[in-house]
């Protein structure tokens, strides 16, 4: 077992990542919050469905005389069961950019080996395999013993699942005036930061500590590149005044950690 076991990712524009796994404690601790969130929806379901079955078996009974209703019900309070299980982490994995409400609280999330977000055939495979995890806890096992700390479900949806990183509070390189009254234009606008996904701060914050020791021609060129990514991630149309990609970086770079507090 590894503790803050930490693996690397170059990005194509030549940043290099770095994340931090999360370990079978807090990936524990998220699975049992979801769980409890899980049995009460279920158990929850149950009840209604058994007043409802109930009702209905004894129509059925009286009017057609026949119990086999009794058993489709019953497949019935299965099936939605089985939904409600596996639904449960895909919706959530999928939506809430790769959480669910346990691993949100865990500060934890599950991405692609890449650091990119979760796409719904990765979030479907891993919940239907977490059974074959959660069984003779071949899950914990493999985590616990495994390199980059996988369950089945990872290996086979490639995935991984990252500690959240918490933005700090103050940067470490030079921010100019101009960026701060940006951020808070920025702020004020249509931008939605809550797209912007902790491997996407990652990179423009790589940049900024990293620009000064880049050529002129290619800081320009990256910070070019990163600032249209940045601005479609944020579905940004149109930015509140004519900026260089520089300052449009650092005003992003306050205003995801000013919109995270």
């Amino acid at each position: 077992m590894h503790f803050f076991n930490r693996i690397t990712h170059q990005t194509p524009e030549s940043v290099e990542l770095e994340f931090t796994l999360a370990g079978i404690g807090s990936r524990a601790w998220a699975l049992l919050i979801d769980y409890h969130i899980l049995t009460f929806l279920i158990v929850g379901f149950l009840f209604i469905w058994s007043f409802i079955a109930y009702q209905v078996v004894e129509f059925w009974q009286r009017i057609f005389r026949n119990t086999d209703v009794g058993l489709w019900m019953l497949a019935i309070a299965f099936l939605v069961t089985f939904f409600l299980y596996t639904g449960y982490f895909v919706l959530f994995e999928t939506l809430w950019q790769g959480q669910t409400p346990g691993k949100r609280f865990a500060k934890i999330r599950v991405v692609r080996d890449d650091g990119r977000l979760v796409s719904i055939q990765q979030a479907i495979l891993r919940s239907l395999l977490r059974p074959f995890d959660d069984i003779l806890f071949l899950g914990a096992f493999l985590i616990m013993f495994g390199q980059r700390e996988k369950r089945l479900g990872d290996l086979v949806a490639g995935t991984i699942v990252i500690q959240t990183e918490t933005s700090h509070t103050s940067a470490s390189f030079p921010i100019s005036d101009a960026a701060h009254d940006l951020m808070s234009q920025l702020l004020q606008s249509e931008a939605d930061f809550s797209q912007l996904l902790p491997d996407d701060f990652a990179v423009i914050r790589e940049y900024l500590q990293r620009r000064k020791v880049m050529s002129k021609q290619a800081q320009e060129q990256l910070s070019l590149e990163l600032a249209k990514q940045t601005k479609k991630i944020i579905a940004l149309e149109k930015l509140p005044q004519a900026v260089k990609p520089d300052t449009f970086l650092e005003a992003v770079y306050l205003a995801y950690q000013q919109d995270r507090q």
